[in-house]
């Protein structure tokens, strides 16, 4: 697993706020695993507990407008 956009932001707020891993599961209600395998960058994750892990940070994902390569 590579660590991705999402796993990277997660892991630099867990520790922007000192927080273990331990810590962040606990206090957002997620399990361990799942925040190991998230900042691990795992490809397949549940949104909702994904949402769940930034709603501690005042964030949520949310769909972004890309711009389109019309060549």
């Amino acid at each position: 697993m590579e660590p991705n956009r999402i796993s990277r932001t997660i892991k630099a707020l867990r520790k922007q706020y000192n927080l273990t891993q331990e810590d962040l599961a606990f206090k957002s209600g997620v399990g361990y695993r799942f925040i190991r395998e998230l900042e691990q960058g795992k490809p397949t994750v549940r949104l909702d507990k994904v949402n769940q892990v930034l709603q501690l940070f005042s964030m949520e994902l949310a769909p972004v407008e890309q711009e389109r390569d019309e060549s």
